[in-house]
């Protein structure tokens, strides 16, 4: 174990500047045994590092290779087994627990002990350590000493303390003092005895010298103790005084410890007084309302611009009092009690005065514009005008009230009523229904006025007109609602004129009869109709822009006077500082509307501004449809008018506002004239499938053709700046349907007229209306109606082209008869019936001169089938000539195929045929 010892460290811990201090032959426990070393290792250079390393012999020589390092710092626990008993197994726990079995239990104790002791001189005793006796431990180098053998004691022996340090390399100094001393001795060398013996002399030599030094020094060493005892009587002394002094200062410790407690009285009671005056400043400052708050809610004055301003910072004050955090025990002060209860009898007082004035306020507007309503009235009825002139005296201009002044009148009391919602809901709810009350009716009356106007000026002043105007209400009316004020604070009486039921009778009525596509096409007063659907869409638009901004108005001034949908901070919210008791923090919250009424919530003052409208505005949208239907019976097409106007209306609304009244209104109103325009679209084409033809005369250009055509016009003129086209592209797809469908069956009904040119006439009039509109969603019909003009233009080109040169045209469809059965072009001419002589024959049957006969005939008679509308004669005999020509071309062809050599040719050339066509196009 030396040699293996020696050996590990001369080849592996030399070289890296460390130590061996022990050693042991281990191998890891439950695995095949295969041996390695657990050395105890420290460096040479400060500070020391402790390790444990694990070294291996090597499978490929005879050499040992350091595997495994651990830092004796990182070892926790090592655990010996058993402390009683010999078992060469042992634990080491490092970052996990290693187990191991020594070669002897002597080598695992010898390590163990090592690593006590390092553990004792550099750790500090950080290590723990189980199942080890101490007794053992301490024991352990004599053991060790008796158990191993003499090669291995000095192995177990190099565990202990001492020789940690027995082997100390000399310093340079020391090496040149004992070359220095070796040199003065010749013999220290060859005589190594002789020169221990003299060195042992001169060590003796020494110490007696240093012994007689010492006694001779007796005497200095007895004078410096008296020294010594001369300074501790000086320190008894000062002990004494010191002792003294602190005893004077007991004293004055005493003296300050009753001044100090004085302090703290008198602190205490300036500081329970400074509390106590912030209280009574706090319930002074916040409970207390001048007495000029005082008289202006019990007398000011609610009718003067100063009077109101003075009412509203009075009750922001008493609202600011009332609203007052108080802290805890305030409640419990009977004056602070009686403060409480006389700012609620003030808040009580202040709204019943308030509530009161803005009654008569209400009650003073509506009953000024009924009289002015009444003086107007009288004016005209002692002027002598009727009912009708009175009406139409105000025709003039179609305009409605402006309640401006009122509502800036009234908009002087925002502040109040806002007030008044946070303090006494009851009558603030109450002014809110009597406003509403008070409002709706005066609305009714110049709403209603207005829409009277508006309906005579739809109809005019003619006697046709007046069937459908109804007389204005009575004089005695407007008595009536001013008689139902008296005696009245909360709801008004009396009701307001409404225009009897429209029906429109008798063919007298013009607009009831040329409002259908069937007679779009042929009304002798169509500069008429233009300019009277003019002044209709004018008359709406008038309607529409006068309603919103009444609507808008109205809404914005109930949302500011009544404070909906607004949440401003209340001025006066005065919130008490928070108190710490005991070391909690309390502070109170408290409700500015008081515990009997809540806040609503934004989405439920939204519904609240809507019902009030409803009501301010209840007679509207009635009225609208009214019109609506009114302007419907006059002309069936005014709902194109109605349609963008209030689709445009409707888009402004939603995008200012997509919940508000008026939004909802519109929208209301815009599905019934939806309805009434698809209303319109289905008559139309209700009236295109009843329509009949006269079996006498030819057709022509269909009535519902033209009647479509002059629809799109007038659409298209309507909406080429309205925002939505989508009904309007589904009006034209059902119509252009229903056109396509009843021409196809007029067409197949004709008796004078050919199928082919009913539909080619009608057709080419459709591909050329929408050719020149340029409807996008009409694309594919306008291909398909062109599609069908060509067809049928063709269809009738071939037809008619059979009969001037009928036999000719029969004996040619023989002959590709007979070559379709088979037969050879070269031999038909063997054909009995299709040889050389009955062609000659058929040939000379159409000489020129024929021909142009039988062509002059058929142009009188294409010309008798044509309309002259539509202009198609030229278009169709042009056709016709270049069919014609196609049809010699094919005849010679099938000649010269047929009758090779035979010299047969036509009596007429292509230079005739375009000389017929030209000449009999110029006779006629």
């Amino acid at each position: 174990m030396t040699a293996i010892k020696h050996a590990l460290q001369r080849d592996i811990f030399t070289p890296n500047d460390e130590r061996l201090l022990s050693i042991v032959n281990v191998c890891k426990a439950g695995k095949k045994k295969k041996n390695c070393f657990l050395c105890a290792t420290v460096t040479t250079e400060r500070p020391v590092q402790v390790n444990v390393v694990k070294v291996k012999k090597s499978d490929k020589g005879d050499f040992y290779k350091r595997q495994t390092a651990w830092a004796l710092r990182d070892l926790a626990v090592v655990d010996a087994k058993d402390a009683n008993k010999e078992n060469p197994e042992f634990d080491l726990h490092f970052e996990k627990v290693y187990k191991w079995v020594a070669s002897s239990t002597a080598e695992k104790n010898a390590f163990i002990s090592c690593i006590w002791k390092l553990n004792q001189r550099y750790l500090r005793k950080k290590i723990e350590f189980v199942n080890v006796s101490s007794q053992l431990l301490e024991e352990l180098p004599k053991v060790a000493e008796e158990s191993v053998p003499s090669g291995e004691n000095q192995s177990a022996a190099g565990g202990d303390e001492e020789s940690l340090d027995e082997y100390q390399e000399l310093n340079a100094r020391e090496e040149q003092d004992i070359e220095i001393m070796m040199d003065g001795c010749e013999y220290a060398i060859s005589n190594a005895e002789a020169f221990a013996e003299k060195l042992s002399s001169e060590l003796q030599v020494l110490d007696g010298a240093n012994i007689q030094s010492i006694m001779a020094s007796e005497k200095q060493v007895n004078i410096l103790m008296q020294l010594l005892d001369d300074a501790l009587k000086e320190v008894d002394k000062i002990e004494h005084k010191l002792s003294s002094y602190e005893e004077m200062l007991q004293s004055v410790k005493e003296q300050m410890d009753h001044i100090s407690q004085s302090n703290d009285l008198i602190q205490l009671s300036n500081t329970n007084n400074m509390k106590l005056l912030e209280e009574i400043e706090f319930l002074v400052n916040y409970l207390d309302l001048s007495k000029g708050h005082i008289k202006a809610l019990t007398d000011g004055d609610l009718s003067s611009s100063k009077g109101i301003e003075a009412c509203t910072n009075a009750a922001e004050a008493l609202l600011q009092c009332m609203n007052v955090v108080l802290r805890p025990g305030h409640d419990q002060l009977q004056a602070v009690q009686q403060q409480q209860q006389q700012f609620k009898d003030l808040r009580e007082q202040f709204a019943r005065r308030l509530a009161n004035h803005l009654n008569n306020v209400f009650v003073q507007q509506f009953t000024q514009t009924l009289t002015l309503h009444y003086r107007r009235a009288s004016y005209h009825s002692v002027s002598g005008h009727d009912q009708s002139s009175t009406l139409a005296q105000h025709s003039a201009e179609l305009t409605l009230p402006k309640h401006l002044p009122f509502h800036r009148d009234l908009l002087r009391y925002s502040k109040l009523m806002e007030w008044l919602k946070n303090t006494d809901r009851e009558k603030y709810d109450g002014l809110n229904k009597n406003y509403v009350d008070y409002i709706s009716r005066l609305y009714e009356r110049e709403i209603k006025e207005f829409f009277e106007v508006a309906k005579i000026k739809m109809t005019g002043t003619s006697k046709e007109g007046k069937k459908f105007a109804t007389l204005p209400r009575k004089e005695t009316a407007v008595k009536q609602d001013l008689e139902s004020l008296h005696g009245s604070s909360g709801k008004l009486t009396g009701s307001t004129s409404s225009l009897n039921k429209l029906s429109v009778q008798g063919s007298g009525n013009r607009r009831s009869q040329s409002s259908s596509l069937l007679d779009m096409g042929n009304m002798s007063a169509s500069d008429l109709d233009v300019a009277d659907r003019t002044k209709f869409d004018k008359i709406f638009e008038q309607v529409l822009s006068e309603l919103e901004p009444l609507c808008l108005a109205e809404q914005d001034f109930i949302s500011k006077f009544f404070k909906l949908q607004q949440n401003p901070a209340l001025p006066g919210s005065v919130v008490a500082d928070s108190t710490e008791i005991d070391g909690g923090l309390l502070s109170r919250q408290h409700n500015l509307l008081g515990d009997r009424h809540s806040v609503p919530s934004e989405k439920e003052e939204a519904s609240i501004i809507r019902a009030m409208m409803i009501k301010v505005f209840r007679c509207i949208e009635s009225e609208l449809n009214n019109l609506i239907s009114l302007g419907d019976k006059i002309d069936s097409f005014n709902s194109l008018y109605m349609l963008v106007k209030m689709s445009h209306h409707v888009w402004t609304a939603e995008n200012v506002d997509p919940a508000s009244y008026l939004s909802t209104t519109l929208g209301n109103v815009l599905v019934t004239v939806k309805r009434n325009f698809d209303k319109c679209i289905l008559n139309q084409v209700k009236q295109m499938e009843e329509v009949k033809i006269s079996k006498k005369s030819k057709v022509g250009i269909l009535p519902f053709v033209s009647g479509f055509e002059e629809f799109a016009e007038l659409a298209e003129s309507i909406f080429r700046i309205a925002e939505r086209r989508g009904d309007l592209d589904k009006a034209y797809t059902k119509l252009i349907r229903a056109v396509y469908n009843n021409v196809e069956k007029v067409a197949n009904e004709s008796q004078k007229t050919p199928r082919d040119v009913v539909m080619m006439e009608n057709f080419h009039h459709i591909f050329s209306t929408l050719s020149r509109l340029k409807i996008a969603c009409l694309e594919t019909e306008r291909r398909e109606a062109k599609h069908k003009y060509t067809e049928h233009l063709q269809s009738y080109v071939i037809y008619s082209l059979g009969q001037p040169l009928e036999k000719l045209n029969h004996f040619f469809e023989g002959i590709e008869a007979r070559v379709a059965q088979g037969i050879r072009e070269d031999e038909v001419s063997y054909q009995l019936a299709f040889n050389k002589q009955e062609l000659r024959k058929v040939i000379k049957e159409y000489p020129g001169k024929e021909v142009k006969k039988g062509l002059d005939n058929l142009y009188k008679k294409v010309d008798k089938h044509l309309c002259e509308e539509e202009n198609l004669l030229q278009v169709m005999w042009h056709s016709m000539q270049d069919e014609f020509i196609r049809q010699y071309k094919h005849f010679e062809g099938l000649i010269g195929r047929c009758y090779p050599g035979s010299g047969i040719t036509m009596e007429f050339t292509i230079q005739d045929i375009l000389e017929y066509f030209s000449s009999i196009a110029q006779s006629h």
